[in-house]
């Protein structure tokens, strides 16, 4: 776990990005999409806001997309309470998506880069 936590290296992709929910994704190109993941209630779909207001999506809640470039294994213990408790002792929501080789972190865009400091303090 030290290991994964010293070599975070948390990045900040460019772009505001949105969370929508959908019950249909024809007029979604997957390609253009950060992520899609179906629920019971209907598709979340995160995307750049650009895009989800170009489709009239309805949103809530405007993100920066931070990636933790540390190529983390999907059965590690510990990391996304280690990294959420460090955003949460700084009142910084997150909402985490674990992808194959990374786990990418979305927090309110006004958190954008005190949560990169708080990640880059625990990486330390």
């Amino acid at each position: 776990m030290t290991k994964l936590l010293q070599t975070l290296q948390p990045t900040l992709h460019p772009g505001r990005y949105v969370f929508c929910s959908v019950n249909d994704l024809t007029r979604i190109n997957p390609i253009d999409v950060v992520s899609v993941f179906k629920e019971t209630e209907g598709y979340t779909v995160i995307a750049d806001k650009q895009l989800a207001d170009r489709l009239n999506l309805n949103y809530k809640f405007i993100a920066a997309w931070i990636t933790l470039t540390v190529h983390s294994s999907l059965q590690a213990v510990g990391l996304t309470a280690a990294f959420s408790r460090a955003l949460a002792d700084e009142n910084i929501s997150c909402n985490v998506m674990a992808g194959y080789f990374h786990d990418h972190i979305f927090v309110d865009e006004r958190d954008a880069d005190k949560a990169l400091t708080v990640l880059k303090k625990l990486s330390a």
